[in-house]
């Protein structure tokens, strides 16, 4: 399991379950369930790093929880 911080919310415009990634910009998933959002949520966040590595990019090491003022 990827340890990124992950926001879980319910979007009653999709009717689902959304899980964001803010270390991860523009990565996110659904799912019916908050248990099957974050399994998608594992899929996504392995396709995004894929993809930022065949770029050339950097992939942010994940700093866990993230703080806010």
């Amino acid at each position: 399991m990827y340890k990124y911080e992950r926001i879980v919310y319910w979007s009653d415009e999709d009717s689902s379950f959304i899980v964001e990634v803010p270390e991860l910009p523009g990565c996110m998933a659904d799912g019916p369930t908050v248990e099957e959002a974050i399994k998608n949520s594992e899929i996504i966040i392995a396709e995004w790093i894929d993809t930022t590595l065949e770029r050339g990019l950097a992939v942010p090491e994940p700093k866990g929880r993230l703080a806010y003022a």
